[in-house]
């Protein structure tokens, strides 16, 4: 029997092959999977108690021909695929229908709220990736130390402090005591609204910079426990750079899916900051519809959250192979 064979080198070819199917692949499974959110957004209105024509009519008399209006403006005389098909065909042409609470557009209710909601991720985002990256780092080059020690109650204290009471807090301190910040409210114009989310954005950003300090922490650990590491530093390679293009790098695949995963918590939790500050963004206005009936809204939201969701971490998927080229083939670092 012949020895096998190891196998050679792939070629510029087959590596953009590969990585043309693997791109396919993601954005087959995405389209997929915002089609199943979309289908189970849209029936599950069916298992909420309640009646959208009630909530139209409430405190006119439900007499045949109002009913008869309504069902007839918003397609509730349809079948349920019908329905469906008449919503999705409109939200792919960016039209999610009429709120039953606002009585207009509800492209036109989420455009005014998205700023505020979009602004306070952006800016926890930013918070967590430096703060959360920052302390990650620190604590892994101080390993064993007391400053690693201190670093790491530090997190585990705050990823035990829920956002409504990280809001409480920090207004207490912030806000009433020093009168740092606005409590309340998200401003005018793009200076005025950034200063007014600064500590609401902290208050969302608190247990996340904790889970990406301590992922950061345990993923560079292992990389310097690792040969390749060793090598390195036996050819003379700096500290920094051995920290730089041997750690952080191969380190960052483990944080870039787990920041994907967050998303999803930002989103969520950015309701009750919302809700803590008196913003007026999405997540406000998720819970009132809600706490209302407004179906069109709520799906329109829910939706849009699911969708944002599944797109970043098929991003964080398609960048895995760009910042280590050997996820392309499954292989782990060495």
């Amino acid at each position: 029997m012949a020895p096998s064979q190891a196998p050679g080198p792939e070629t510029p070819g087959a590596t953009v092959a590969g990585g043309l199917k693997l791109a396919v692949n993601k954005i087959v499974t995405f389209i997929f999977t915002v089609f199943i959110s979309s289908v189970i957004v849209f029936f599950s209105r069916w298992l909420v108690p309640g009646d959208p024509i009630s909530f139209l009519l409430r405190g006119r008399s439900p007499n045949p021909e109002a009913i008869a209006e309504v069902t007839a403006i918003y397609g509730l005389d349809k079948s349920p695929l019908e329905q469906y098909w008449q919503w999705i065909t409109g939200v792919l042409q960016g039209d999610f229908g009429r709120s039953l609470q606002y009585r207009q557009d509800v492209s036109d209710v989420i455009l005014d709220r998205l700023p505020v909601t979009l602004g306070l991720v952006v800016m926890s985002g930013a918070m967590i990736a430096v703060l959360g990256l920052t302390a990650g780092i620190c604590a892994s080059l101080l390993r064993g130390t007391w400053a690693d020690r201190a670093i790491i109650a530090s997190m585990s204290g705050l990823a035990a402090i829920p956002s409504f009471v990280g809001s409480i807090l920090l207004i207490a301190i912030f806000a009433v005591q020093l009168g740092m910040f606005p409590s309340f409210g998200s401003g005018t114009g793009f200076w005025d609204m950034t200063y007014h989310l600064i500590l609401p954005s902290l208050a969302l950003a608190l247990a996340f910079i904790a889970v990406v300090g301590r992922v950061t922490r345990s993923a560079m650990m292992e990389q310097f426990a690792r040969e390749h590491v060793e090598v390195a530093r036996s050819r003379g390679i700096t500290p920094v750079a051995v920290v730089i293009r041997h750690v952080l790098r191969n380190a960052l695949g483990p944080i870039l899916t787990v920041s994907g995963l967050l998303v999803a918590g930002l989103l969520v939790s950015s309701a009750i900051v919302e809700q803590a500050f008196g913003l007026a963004g999405l997540g406000s206005l998720l819970v009132s519809s809600v706490d209302r009936l407004d179906f069109p809204v709520v799906q329109a939201i829910v939706l849009i959250v699911v969708t944002a969701f599944v797109a970043i971490n098929t991003l964080v998927d398609l960048l895995g192979p760009v910042i280590d080229p050997r996820l392309k083939g499954g292989e782990g670092a060495r």
